[in-house]
């Protein structure tokens, strides 16, 4: 057994400590199902599987690193309890482990954190876990739960910087090398794994490599909150001043220090994609394959785009990583989904005040197959000018071109709104 005193404080990941790590779960982790999945494969011409951490009990991955660590916790230790930042993921791992530990947890999540996150870390911690929430992001939280583990000596649970952690997430890449060969007589070409603070990968990383030096692991981050490829393209890990919060799973401004030595080492691409790409992808798993994913459980998915060309013929195998998403998002996942693809557009039309304006709109600019989603006038005191915020919903995104033209034709005084606009921002 490891002395856990030790590996709390140092940064010692490798295949020995997952494979203990894989002994302290099997009390409480589901091997989850390792899936072929036919659309994508014809999509990308190559062999795709989906890893569905989203089947486990806490629907994520983040159960692995939570119970690893705690359950490894000795008398002392568990006595003081635990305290850990999450926005919804790790926290549900936690406060599982709490309860069935019987250690007490306090645990602190960023005030955006979706209320089915924060409802189902209340069930599943009970009468064993206190939720403080505080901050605007993942980081601003931590910061909160450390001086918290300072003050009380509460033993912290890193979400992806502890090596108890990172085994307890590397016993995934040794789920699929051993299903790759059982189910399907071989190992897997490429692995494509979601980042964040860089524990799932580092983890996964760790495991693989130590198995098969030829697998390559691809890291998948959004565009908007890339730590792990900025650090590694500054070849030091370093902060993002602002990141999206969107994909609430990642949204993380530094990496930890474990993930990035793994990182710079072993992993062997580094890709980025937009929201929208992920939302899309959310929409196409749940209507094509019935799995439902958070944000960032359709990342791994999303980034196989990034890495078509030399995936063709491959094997490769996507983490799901996980299915934690609140209903009430969808419509913000369907928006950003349309806008990505192309598919609707906002404009501020200037209609004058006098009757037939707004039949002559939707006569002369609209297409056939063209429908408006929104309409609402902004200015409403102007007896000659009637400010208008206008939505239009096309069908195809060569549509686009064509609705322009007739805009400028009819000579109707608008302005598109664009995503990068602070009034998108503000109205949309």
């Amino acid at each position: 057994m490891f002395c856990v005193t030790y590996l709390l404080s140092m940064s010692v990941v490798n295949l020995e400590l997952i494979q203990q790590a894989a002994e302290n779960l099997k009390p409480v982790v589901k091997l989850s199902d390792l899936q072929f999945c036919e659309r994508l494969s014809k999509q990308y011409q190559a062999e795709i599987y989906l890893k569905r951490e989203d089947q486990q009990l806490v629907r994520s991955f983040k159960i692995r690193g939570a119970y690893n660590l705690i359950s490894s916790l000795n008398k002392d230790q568990k006595a003081k309890g635990v305290v850990c930042a999450s926005a919804g993921n790790h926290a549900q791992g936690v406060a599982f482990s709490c309860k069935k530990l019987q250690v007490f947890g306090t645990i602190f999540m960023p005030l955006n954190a979706p209320m089915q996150k924060i409802n189902r870390v209340k069930n599943f911690g009970g009468e064993f876990i206190k939720i403080e929430l505080v901050g605007q992001n993942f980081d601003e939280a931590s910061f909160q739960s450390r001086e918290f583990s300072q003050k009380t000596e509460a033993i912290f649970v890193h979400a992806f910087d502890n090596p108890l952690t990172v085994a307890g997430q590397g016993t995934i890449g040794l789920e699929i090398m051993n299903q790759m060969q059982d189910l399907y007589q071989s190992k897997p070409d490429y692995i494509v794994v979601a980042v964040g603070g860089g524990g799932l990968i580092a983890g996964i990383t760790e495991a693989v490599k130590s198995i098969s030096s030829d697998t390559k692991i691809i890291s998948g981050e959004v565009d908007n909150q890339a730590s792990m490829h900025y650090s590694i393209t500054q070849n030091k890990i370093t902060e993002l001043a602002e990141i999206g919060t969107f994909v609430d799973g990642t949204a993380v401004n530094r990496i930890g220090n474990i993930p990035f030595e793994i990182a710079k080492n072993k992993i062997d691409k580094f890709v980025e994609v937009s929201e929208g790409r992920v939302c899309s992808d959310m929409i196409d798993l749940y209507q094509s394959e019935g799995i439902i994913t958070e944000p960032s459980g359709a990342l791994a998915v999303s980034s196989l785009d990034k890495i078509k060309d030399e995936i063709k013929g491959k094997k490769v195998v996507c983490v799901i990583c996980g299915g934690n998403n609140d209903i009430s998002r969808y419509p913000d996942v369907l928006e950003k989904s349309l806008v990505w693809k192309g598919l609707k557009h906002y404009f501020v039309v200037n209609f004058n005040q006098k009757p037939g304006e707004l039949k002559k709109f939707l006569s002369q600019v609209l297409g056939p197959q063209d429908d408006i989603v929104l309409f609402e006038y902004i200015k409403k005191t102007n007896r000659e000018k009637g400010g208008a915020l206008v939505g239009i919903q096309i069908q195809q995104k060569s549509d686009y071109q064509d609705l322009i033209k007739r805009l400028q034709v009819s000579q109707v005084d608008f302005q598109e709104i664009k995503q990068d606009d602070l009034i998108y921002k503000v109205l949309i």
